[in-house]
């Protein structure tokens, strides 16, 4: 191709890692917000994911003004469908991350319970920081990106991700159960972290969209 469709392409690149770091940056936050309870910071990391939508609208254009313009083949054109189906899981995670951080907020601020399972979602919380900074990594640097290894390292961290999920359903569902009064806090409590276990599945379909760009083969959803 042209070295103008290269430069372009650097553009897209760019852009998508953009995104995704400020998704990195907004699940820190949360992180952050829940380790120290501190409400204020799950309005802080909801703002800075504000304009993601816009954010990814752009990229999508870039994306059909590159194909119009340049009429890519083969390896380039698959390289540009996996971005341009890489932005729709990127605003995803961003909706799923503003809404857990909106809900965690509100929980906070009732009587249900959070500390006993204070740990396991705090590592819940980490292994989607880590899932998300590797995919960072990696596009910011996708010349010298190993994709293969960041892939491993994404898929291993939603592993964790889902085993303490599952744990924490189990403890949840006791306690919906037995508490009475609480229950309907702790259903939503549930459905709350659901939405974070759902982030790092999305994180996982970012990198397999790597691996499409990278190897080929056929698209496959999570």
């Amino acid at each position: 191709m042209l070295p103008r469709y290269e430069t372009k392409l650097r553009e897209i690149q760019g852009m998508v890692a953009e995104i995704i770091h400020k998704e990195v940056t907004a699940n820190r936050m949360a992180l952050e917000a829940y380790s120290a309870k501190n409400a204020d910071g799950f309005e802080a990391a909801t703002e800075t994911l504000k304009m993601i939508e816009s954010d990814g609208n752009t990229v999508d254009n870039e994306i059909v003004k590159t194909f119009a313009l340049f009429g890519p083949e083969a390896q380039e054109l698959r390289g540009l469908v996996a971005y341009l189906k890489m932005t729709n899981e990127l605003v995803r995670i961003a909706e799923g991350t503003k809404k857990y951080a909106r809900r965690i907020r509100e929980l906070m601020q009732t009587d249900c319970n959070l500390e006993p399972f204070d740990n396991a979602i705090i590592q819940l919380h980490k292994s989607v920081v880590n899932a998300l900074t590797s995919i960072y990594e990696c596009v910011s640097k996708i010349d010298s990106c190993d994709v293969e290894e960041t892939y491993r390292k994404v898929m291993v961290e939603e592993s964790k991700n889902d085993d303490l999920f599952a744990i924490l359903e189990k403890d949840i569902m006791s306690l919906i159960i037995s508490e009475h009064e609480l229950s309907a806090s702790y259903v939503r409590m549930l459905g709350t972290l659901r939405k974070l276990e759902r982030v790092c599945d999305r994180a996982v379909n970012v990198a397999n969209l790597l691996m499409f760009e990278h190897k080929g083969g056929k698209l496959q959803s999570y």
